[in-house]
C-alpha cells in the first residue's frame, strides 16, 4: 500500500492511494504514528478498507504532507554510505579517501520535516550553500533493541524518499552534520510511505535527484557501503528502535558542493528526488 498524510477541505488525515484515488483510513487510526502503532492488525483492516471502498478522494484533491509530519524524535540519518560520494567529498575537501569501516550517524532535527511537494524556504542570511541529497529512507514498524541483520527487515514499516537537504557552509564551520542538516523545512520526505511488502528487494533501487529537469545524482542502493539490514542492526545494538522512526541510508555521489564549479540551490530552482519503486518528490527553493 501507499500511506500518506494529507489535508483534504481543511482536515487532516490518512488515506491509502489506489488508482489515483485516496481512500480514507481514518476509521483505523487518526494519524501516521497511531496507525504503525497498531502493527499486522491495522494493516489488515487497511487492506480491507480498501479492498471495499466505494467512497474515495481524487487525489488530485489533496494536499500531501509528510507522511509523517512530527516525528517523535529526530530523523536518523547515514553519511558517506556510497563509495562515489566518499570519494567526491573527501576529494573536494582535500583528504585522503578512506571508506568508513562502520556507519557513520547523524541525525536532523523534527522541525527540519517538510512535505513532499512544500517549499523549501532559502534565508540568504543563514546560509549561500544549500545542497541536494536524495536518499531512500525507511519507517520503522515493530520495536527492537539488539536486531540481528537476520530479522532487521522484520522490523521496517515502510519505505519513502527523502531530500536531505543541508547548508554546507554550515556544515563547515560548525565541524559536524548537525546543524547544517537541521534548518526548517530542509528534510522534505515522501511522497508516500510505500509499505514493505511491496518492496521486498532493496539492493537494486536507483535513486536520483535532478535540479530544474537536470539530472545530478543517478545511484543505486546496491553502490551502499552499509546495507539496510545493517544499518538496522547498527543502530538497534544497545539502543531501542520505536515504531515511527525514520532512518535515511544516504546519499549517491553528484551532490553540488563536489561539483566543479560547485553548485548550489537558488530561489526558484525546482528540486526532484526520485527512488525506484516509491515515487518522485519536488520541491521549489523558497526565499524568505
Amino acid at each position: 500500500m501507499k500511506l500518506i498524510t494529507y489535508e483534504h477541505e481543511g482536515q487532516i488525515g490518512i488515506g491509502a492511494v489506489r488508482d489515483e484515488q485516496v481512500i480514507s483510513l481514518s476509521a483505523v487510526a487518526l494519524d501516521m504514528l497511531a496507525f504503525i502503532a497498531t502493527g499486522p492488525a491495522g494493516l489488515a483492516q487497511a487492506h480491507a478498507l480498501v479492498d471495499a471502498a466505494t467512497v474515495t478522494i481524487p487525489l488530485a484533491s489533496v494536499r500531501l504532507l509528510a507522511p509523517i509530519p512530527a516525528p517523535r524524535r529526530n530523523i536518523m540519518c547515514l553519511g558517506l554510505n556510497y563509495a562515489e560520494h566518499v570519494a567526491e567529498s573527501y576529494t573536494t575537501r582535500g583528504r585522503q579517501v578512506q571508506l568508513p569501516e562502520t556507519p557513520v550517524i547523524f541525525t536532523k532535527a523534527t522541525t527540519a520535516v517538510n512535505g513532499p511537494y512544500a517549499g523549501i524556504p532559502l534565508d540568504p542570511a543563514v546560509t549561500g550553500e544549500l545542497d541536494w541529497e536524495a536518499e531512500l529512507a525507511l519507517v520503522i514498524g515493530q520495536v527492537g533493541k539488539n536486531i540481528s541483520r537476520e530479522a532487521a527487515l522484520s522490523h521496517v514499516f515502510g519505505y519513502m524518499v527523502l531530500n536531505d537537504v543541508t547548508a554546507r557552509d554550515l556544515q563547515t564551520r560548525g565541524k559536524q552534520y548537525f546543524k547544517g542538516k537541521s534548518l526548517d523545512g530542509c528534510c522534505p520526505m515522501g511522497p508516500w510511505i510505500v509499505t514493505a511488502d511491496e518492496l521486498p528487494n532493496l539492493s537494486n533501487l536507483r535513486v536520483t535527484s535532478r535540479v530544474n529537469g537536470l539530472t545530478k545524482q543517478d545511484g543505486n542502493t546496491s553502490q551502499m557501503i552499509f546495507d539496510v539490514p545493517t544499518i538496522i542492526a547498527y543502530l538497534s545494538l544497545g539502543m531501542t528502535l520505536l515504531p515511527g522512526d525514520i532512518i535515511s541510508t544516504g546519499t549517491p555521489s553528484g551532490v553540488g558542493f563536489a561539483r566543479t564549479p560547485p553548485e548550489f540551490l537558488q530561489p526558484g530552482d525546482i528540486v526532484e528526488c526520485e527512488v525506484e519503486g516509491i515515487g518522485t518528490i519536488r520541491n521549489k527553493i523558497v526565499s524568505t
